[in-house]
């Protein structure tokens, strides 16, 4: 498998970071000398200064052989004629890039993507993907990351143990007894910022962050055992009104219903258009660091701070400042990892990091085979993976207990035939079973021979 990466940013230094780690042969294209010198310094890819969209770089950089072309670089117009470029001359099978201006999407110009026109596979949008995620923790009061698997019917949950948490100090393995009826697999702890994965003697602690499945029809039953009985918010306050502002604004009007929201940003000419797209959010032209106009947006009655601007320092200081005058929970864009650690302290309640959504997005359509889908969680922890179980996969008529999974792989849930099976040592595999797993990054090529056909790429 050979994958050609247009951009060495945030996006495709992750992105080819997981696929370095699975051994795929990629190689990385940017114009800046200090970012390829960065990849070259971290990562066991190859990695050459030029312009992703000139056929003699895409040809230096192996295109005519390229299986795929990732194009993430920080110009959608770059991205899109590099895809051309690898199509109409080096006729490579996969195309994904990243496309942020809203005005290429529309509807009208659906045919702009076609085949005939510019083939482009895959249309990644951050500001879109950002605010659907954001969105997401909307329906699950108390969480911190929400992912839907298996056609809706189970659900990928973050949940922060706080003081209130009852379960603490309880050996995971005695949590079946305590809650018999409860459908739910603990799949991943981080604990002070190392990521561990749970075993049957382990506990939780206060301040663990906590990755579970669970049966979508019992979340609420899921988030009270952890203690988070928090009401639904019915008002949202927005900082930043960009593309991530309005397209969330968008969301909170469209999709649910009895929630009201305001939306402040500091530039004149931004605020005005958003109030001209948005029908039911108030506009707000001002500072959010500013008292008056935290104020001035209700902040005291808001159950909700989201502040998406393009500035993490703002977005931080504005989200704990609207948490001082009486905001009950904070969601806060972040891009700058090295912050992470300081936020769930100060009171930041859910840091959203776009480079991990955008490239999370990504990589569940690089997969293929039998991989229904693929989720990354925690900084380079492992991922949460959809797979049908084919009749060639040694899993295949054996328990759980018998098919000795290597360390690092859980096995969450299975759904057979629309129901969803509870998983213990005594569950059997059959063919066609939808399996859920958590596999660490150091356990995915075994996971690979587990399932027979390999997790292989386009």
């Amino acid at each position: 498998m050979k994958t050609i990466i247009c951009g060495a940013g945030q996006v495709g230094s992750n992105i080819a970071r997981e696929l370095a780690s699975e051994r795929v042969d990629v190689t990385v294209v940017d114009q800046s000398v200090e970012l390829i010198a960065r990849i070259r310094d971290t990562l066991d890819v190859r990695a050459m200064v030029g312009h992703a969209s000139l056929p003699d770089v895409l040809e230096a950089a192996g295109a005519a052989d390229a299986d795929m072309l990732i194009a993430v670089t920080f110009a959608d117009e770059v991205n899109m004629i590099a895809c051309q470029v690898a199509h109409s001359l080096f006729n490579v099978p996969t195309k994904i890039a990243r496309i942020r201006e809203q005005s290429y999407r529309k509807q009208i110009w659906s045919d702009l993507f076609s085949h005939d026109n510019m083939p482009i596979d895959v249309i990644i949008s951050p500001e879109i993907e950002v605010a659907k995620a954001i969105s997401r923790r909307f329906t699950v009061p108390g969480s911190f990351e929400i992912i839907p698997l298996a056609d809706n019917k189970l659900r990928l949950i973050g949940v922060r143990c706080e003081e209130e948490c009852p379960i603490t100090n309880t050996p995971l393995r005695q949590l079946t007894s305590l809650f018999p009826d409860l459908n739910i697999t603990i799949v991943g702890i981080i604990r002070e910022n190392k990521s561990m994965v749970p075993r049957g003697d382990d506990h939780l602690e206060i301040g663990d962050e906590v990755y579970l499945v669970v049966d979508a029809q019992q979340i609420e039953r899921a988030m009270s055992a952890f203690g988070h009985d928090e009401p639904e918010a019915r008002r949202v306050v927005i900082i930043g009104g960009g593309n991530i502002g309005q397209s969330l604004a968008s969301n909170v009007e469209e999709q649910f219903t009895g929630v009201s929201a305001s939306l402040i940003e500091i530039d004149k000419e931004v605020a005005m258009n958003a109030a001209k797209v948005l029908a039911k959010t108030t506009v707000i032209n001002g500072d959010a660091l500013d008292p008056e106009i935290l104020v001035e947006a209700n902040i005291g009655n808001s159950a909700t701070v989201v502040a998406v601007s393009n500035d993490d320092e703002v977005n931080i200081l504005a989200s704990l400042l609207a948490k001082r005058y009486g905001a009950e929970r904070a969601v806060t864009l972040v891009n700058t990892m090295t912050y992470n650690p300081l936020l769930a302290p100060l009171g930041i309640d859910v840091v959203v990091s776009p480079r991990a959504i955008t490239a999370s997005t990504i990589l569940q359509h690089v997969r293929r085979g039998s991989i229904r889908s693929v989720h990354s969680i925690g900084e380079n922890f492992g991922e949460v993976i959809e797979v049908e179980a084919l009749e060639t996969s040694s899993l295949v008529g054996q328990t759980i207990l018998d098919s000795r999974l290597p360390s690092g792989v859980i096995v969450a849930a299975v759904l057979r035939s629309e129901n969803i099976i509870r998983v213990d040592k005594n569950t059997q595999i059959h063919s066609g079973d939808r399996v859920i797993l958590f596999a660490t990054k150091e356990a995915i090529r075994k996971v690979e021979k587990l399932f027979a056909v390999r997790l292989e790429f386009f």
